[in-house]
């Protein structure tokens, strides 16, 4: 990984395994080395998922290593850029986000002598292209990281299958090849993942979701019965639903476990009748039974239902809705028992025994059916996952 650009055979590299197998850091480093080496002042892409998650997965840890060798890292955040020199040679690395298909337009007129994209295979296709598109310098060369998703997603169909055609060096890392992960470390890794999560982030295969999603999940084992005494935080999760079922779980927190201790789930079609948003919010507010609410996270296409819980008085935030990373987050949870469903939520403890994905699709898709009670626990693991986050905006030029 860290030569492979001293020759002139390959136009690009490709690294995809396992987490935590080492391939992100060590892209990262070939990459700047070579951008160092070989040009002067140049313009070169950093692209991830967004530029949030590029800063922390790779420039947070890699800056330190790129300063120990001689580099000087300056960036300026305002302008999503990082300015480094070594050995003379001064070049400029533009950071863009390729969270979804408008994203394209972002890197659209740059001038790139070369791009790295962490997690390609996380970024809409119309991204990726469009970033390789921008490398028209002399000597440009393209680097990709990834995880591996399913075997029908294109860019294990266009570019790893296809990577001796394409003049691209394919790399494979697993677990062990990261000298500074510990056996121990590996195999808590190996106990996080079940199913499809397993063979991809810890084998490193590109293989199809099948089967129950939640397919480690076992009711007698897993779903006890609520706690009893004092919880110190209470919350809501809301899946609004008219024609379709609504399903709300009251989440309670004790000693860092948050636990779904009761539900509301209403189907108008068994009942015979549809329920108004006011309906709704007194059913809500009795499912609270009087308790602090420190936040309701709600279904975000549910707007009339969120201003009249606002209206209410309850503090409403709009959920994120990314299915993909939230069936991953709330598996992760669950396993590691930061999440607990209790055995009286009936109709969510249904629901993960019939949750399964869809194989007529050919992406990683979970079926459409009985999944309510699914999306309310998938909008309550993503928040609490991003609990903490923030940002804050600045005009001051920093050093990392």
């Amino acid at each position: 990984m860290l030569t492979w650009w001293r020759g002139n055979r390959w136009e690009a590299v490709i690294c995809d395994g396992a987490v935590r197998s080492g391939k992100t850091f060590s892209m990262g480093l070939s990459f700047f080395l070579w951008a160092q080496v070989r040009f002067d002042g140049r313009q070169f892409g950093l692209c991830g998922k967004t530029i949030v998650s590029l800063r922390r997965n790779l420039l947070t840890e890699l800056v330190p290593y790129l300063r120990r060798i001689g580099m000087s890292v300056r960036e300026k955040r305002s302008e999503n850029l990082v300015v480094v020199r070594f050995a003379g040679h001064e070049n400029r690395f533009l950071l863009f986000g390729g969270r979804d298909e408008s994203s394209a337009a972002l890197i659209q007129g740059s001038t790139l002598a070369g791009v790295l994209l962490d997690e390609a295979a996380l970024m809409p296709r119309s991204f990726v292209e469009q970033a390789i598109a921008r490398c028209s310098v002399p000597g440009s060369r393209l680097w990709f990281n990834c995880n591996p998703e399913g075997p029908q997603h294109w860019f294990y169909r266009e570019w790893i299958l296809k990577a001796e055609e394409r003049r691209a060096l394919y790399l494979h890392f697993a677990m062990e090849d990261n000298p500074a992960l510990s056996r121990k470390i590996r195999e808590r890794y190996r106990r996080a993942y079940s199913g499809v999560f397993y063979r991809r982030f810890v084998l490193g295969e590109w293989t199809a979701a099948q089967g129950l999603v939640y397919d480690f999940f076992q009711r007698e084992r897993d779903a006890p019965d609520a706690p009893e005494g004092p919880f110190a935080r209470w919350r809501i999760s809301v899946d609004y639903g008219t024609a379709n079922p609504a399903s709300f779980g009251l989440w309670g927190e004790r000693d860092g476990v948050w636990y779904r201790v009761r539900e509301y789930y209403y189907s108008s079609r068994k009942a015979g009748r549809q329920k108004t948003d006011a309906e709704y919010t007194e059913d809500l507010a009795a499912l609270a039974g009087g308790r602090t609410v420190q936040r309701v996270i709600v279904d975000p296409s549910a707007a009339s239902f969120i201003e009249a819980l606002r209206r209410k008085g309850f503090w409403v935030v709009r959920a994120n809705n990314d299915v993909s990373d939230g069936i991953r987050v709330t598996a992760d949870l669950l396993k590691r028992r930061r999440i607990v469903i209790c055995r009286e939520c009936r109709d969510c403890l249904r629901e993960m025994e019939l949750y399964c994905w869809d194989e007529r699709t050919g992406r990683d898709a979970p079926r459409k059916e009985d999944d309510h009670a699914m999306d309310e626990m998938r909008y309550f693991a993503m928040d609490l996952a991003e609990e903490g986050g923030g940002f804050a905006v600045t005009s001051v030029e920093r050093r990392i």
